[in-house]
């Protein structure tokens, strides 16, 4: 799974590498959390656009959303059959820019061993990520969004059963393309990343809680 991921490169070096329309201002973060709001990138109208969501990806069907654990990962062996994701592949598919991922290795609690995992130089990617709209029966909406995950690659097989899919800037029109790329057809682009692609760093964690989400602001597709 991916539980905690960083975020912390400027505003200008995302949009570049992203090309949305938006000129969105948003702070680095060291550990984006789930429950708190993430960036992601997505297709409307023709255009790719920025968008702040909250982590932990509430199903349009769902009539109450309730506390609990929250779908912050789709596997992404089941995405096109497990109804909690399943409409959302077809139709909203997403990309949620990143500098690094953690994950523990280790089974007794309290005494895993964290590892940052990143590209040589800190570069950004990308993790293939699907998106939501809730509307409840008062009228309430929220967007939400969950990062979909695969086999490891040969180094993150040494601590951990699962990685995020991470989509190349070659394949990201297709990824966000759910009018013109069937879901079936994009589901080729969840595999492992290439072995090599990521250093594994032994680190230190901060314990914080998730941060609030932001205040709507229609400029930025808050919810």
């Amino acid at each position: 799974m991916c539980g905690r991921y960083s975020f912390r490169k400027s505003a200008e070096e995302a949009r570049f590498l992203f090309s949305y329309a938006d000129t969105p201002v948003f702070p680095p973060r060291q550990y984006v959390m789930p429950g708190g709001p993430i960036a992601i990138v997505r297709k409307e109208l023709g255009e790719r656009r920025f968008a702040l969501v909250r982590w932990g990806l509430i199903p349009a069907w769902v009539k109450e959303v309730k506390p609990g654990k929250p779908l912050i990962n789709a596997r992404g062996e089941t995405v096109l059959e497990k109804p909690s994701f399943r409409n959302a592949m077809k139709r909203r598919r997403c990309l949620i820019p990143a500098d690094g991922f953690y994950e523990w290795q280790g089974d007794v609690p309290g005494k895993k061993q964290p590892y940052f995992i990143h590209r040589a130089g800190d570069g950004l990617f990308a993790f293939a990520g699907l998106w939501e709209h809730w509307i409840g029966a008062d009228g309430s909406e929220i967007e939400t969004a969950a990062i979909i995950t695969t086999t490891p690659n040969a180094e993150i097989a040494k601590i951990h059963t699962r990685m995020p899919v991470i989509v190349d800037p070659a394949d990201f029109a297709a990824w966000l393309d759910s009018d013109g790329v069937p879901a079936n057809d994009a589901a080729r682009l969840i595999k492992p990343a290439a072995d090599g692609y990521f250093i594994l760093e032994p680190t230190r964690i901060e314990r914080r809680a998730p941060p609030p989400l932001p205040k709507a602001d229609p400029q930025m597709n808050l919810l």
